[in-house]
């Protein structure tokens, strides 16, 4: 039977808000397009890489895995951890520089499917042997293909396929299309936002189609979208409003109107990267400088944190100054566990609100309520935010200073009679520099990547004497890969054409075969993981 996924489900408790699943990711070769796309995908992967490999705090990625097909499938990375593991990632991405770039590769029909299949096992084979820590989470997959060639083409063979396949472990399936175009619109006022989901198409019952221009830029943004949270298990904000009675305070505050939100970041905190920010931060904090919001609704899991609404300000009625900390953007959830109407009608509800705070052009005050189950008789100190509407659909939030925070500031008001000679000579100045109608962060950039980069690679020595002669012993014919760190997987691949009536058979010698393979794969890595993190 065909064993779709109707429903993963992860585990009653809502999902960690920093946590991403393990990702496969599958690179689809076909020349002579490879030509074009190889620098900027590449080049993408180092970048994105150098940004999840360091941050420091909670794991955002856990687990990755890299194929290509070409003639057929082929692992360059099994399941590795991602933090902490730049050297192994860049010595992959060098791999993939390296390929050809010309002549003619003859795909078989299977290859990409066999791909999909085959690093399916190897989650598989990694979640059983790995049994400690985070890994008792890894319940689900995330696979994306990147292709050259026309995505319904790619998502119509991954369907036929995959039909018999049990992907019950698979939690999304995607096909990104790379096209020819190149970034566009680098002046525009919207920079660095998600893939619109109106531009991805959903075909069949579980594979995404979607399309991103083949430059640098557009990679970037598509692979950072992995560092957002993507649990759907429970709403991470109730922002509470008064009710629409206002015969009495006290049934308002009682029986608050409530629209269930989602919390994303807006950026990525310096402080969670090392050599970004100054040395009077604490940069082993494992919580870095996150701003109490994310805290707090991180860590909020028996119930979602709640925002109540106090009152309303002018939106001119706020100083930047009083201002603090990392914004944060509010969003209608996409909770699997409401129904459908309560779903619909929570987001109607949210977007009524941005469009009424634009059209009387307020802010909402909002304190942030302590979470339930303390005891302390003290009352907790609280947090207050303002929120400011969008034209698109999302609130952005960020803390607020109170009396308890501020300093003296004694300064004047600006004099209105200055003199003639210094207004016209910084007027001059002013004249000479080039303006901007708005700011764009696509066109600034502060060698952020190369310093990671060079940061995070180690030097690379010979191996340990031991760990490399055991290697030896045991694959005499890999000794001119040990230089490549290993990349290449060691557990057997699934056979590309079984033979009629030997499919059983062929199938069961291939597990036994692929679960001998990983553990000897598991004990040699464990070795150089000692050796690599020793004095």
């Amino acid at each position: 039977m065909y064993h779709r996924r109707t429903s993963v489900k992860g585990p009653s408790a809502p999902t960690q808000i920093y946590q991403q699943p393990p990702r496969l990711l599958i690179v689809h070769i076909a020349l002579p397009s490879w030509a074009d796309i190889c620098s900027n995908l590449c080049e993408a992967l180092q970048n994105f890489f150098s940004l999840a490999c360091s941050l420091m705090g909670p794991s955002r990625m856990s687990l990755f895995s890299l194929y290509m097909v070409r003639n057929q499938h082929e692992c360059v990375l099994p399941f590795v951890q991602v933090k902490g593991n730049f050297a192994r990632l860049q010595a992959c991405i060098s791999e993939l520089r390296m390929l050809q770039r010309e002549g003619c590769f003859r795909p078989q029909g299977a290859s990409l499917q066999m791909a999909v299949e085959d690093g399916l096992q190897q989650f598989k084979q990694y979640s059983r042997h790995v049994t400690t820590g985070a890994a008792l989470t890894y319940t689900s997959l995330e696979i994306t293909v990147l292709t050259s060639q026309p995505g319904k083409e790619v998502v119509k063979q991954l369907e036929e396929g995959l039909k018999d396949t049990d992907l019950v472990r698979v939690r999304r399936l995607q096909v990104v299309e790379i096209t020819k175009g190149v970034l566009e619109g680098m002046d525009s006022a919207s920079p660095v936002e998600e893939p619109s989901n109106d531009e991805s198409s959903i075909l069949g019952t579980d594979i995404d189609l979607q399309t991103i221009d083949n430059d640098i830029v557009s990679m970037e943004i598509f692979f950072k979208a992995w560092l957002h949270n993507s649990g759907t298990d429970q709403e991470h904000m109730h922002l509470l409003l008064p009710s629409r009675s206002y015969s009495s305070t006290s049934r308002a505050r009682d029986n608050p109107m409530c629209l269930k939100c989602d919390l994303q970041e807006r950026l990525l905190s310096p402080s969670l990267l090392p050599g970004t920010a100054d040395g009077s931060l604490r940069m082993d904090d494992p919580k870095g400088d996150f701003s109490t919001l994310y805290q707090m609704a991180s860590q909020s899991s028996a119930s979602p944190y709640k925002l109540r609404v106090i009152k309303a300000l002018k939106s001119s009625g706020v100083c930047e100054s009083l201002t603090y900390g990392l914004p944060f953007i509010l969003r209608p959830t996409s909770c699997w566990q409401l129904d459908w109407d309560e779903l619909e009608t929570n987001q109607q509800h949210f977007h009524a609100l941005c469009h009424s705070l634009l059209k009387r052009e307020w802010l909402l005050l909002a304190k942030g309520e302590p979470l339930s189950g303390g005891h302390s008789m003290r009352e907790p100190a609280s947090t207050f935010y303002v929120i400011l509407p969008s034209r698109s659909p999302t609130l952005l939030v960020k803390a607020v200073a109170t009396r308890e925070l501020m300093l003296p500031s004694p300064f004047p008001l600006l004099p209105e009679d200055l003199p003639d000679d210094s207004l016209k000579i910084v007027e001059s100045t002013l004249d000479s520099l080039e303006l901007e109608p708005t700011y764009n962060p696509l066109q600034v950039w502060s060698h952020l990547y190369s310093h990671l980069s060079s940061a995070s690679v180690k030097p690379q020595g010979r191996l340990h004497p031991s760990w490399e002669s055991r290697a030896l012993r045991k694959h005499p014919c890999k000794a001119g890969q040990l230089q490549m760190n290993r990349v290449r997987a060691t557990v057997a691949p699934l056979t590309m054409t079984p033979a009629p009536g030997k499919a059983h058979k062929m199938l069961a010698a291939s597990k036994a075969s692929s679960e001998a393979f990983f553990q000897l794969s598991m004990e040699e890595e464990a070795e150089e993981e000692e050796y690599l993190s020793g004095p």
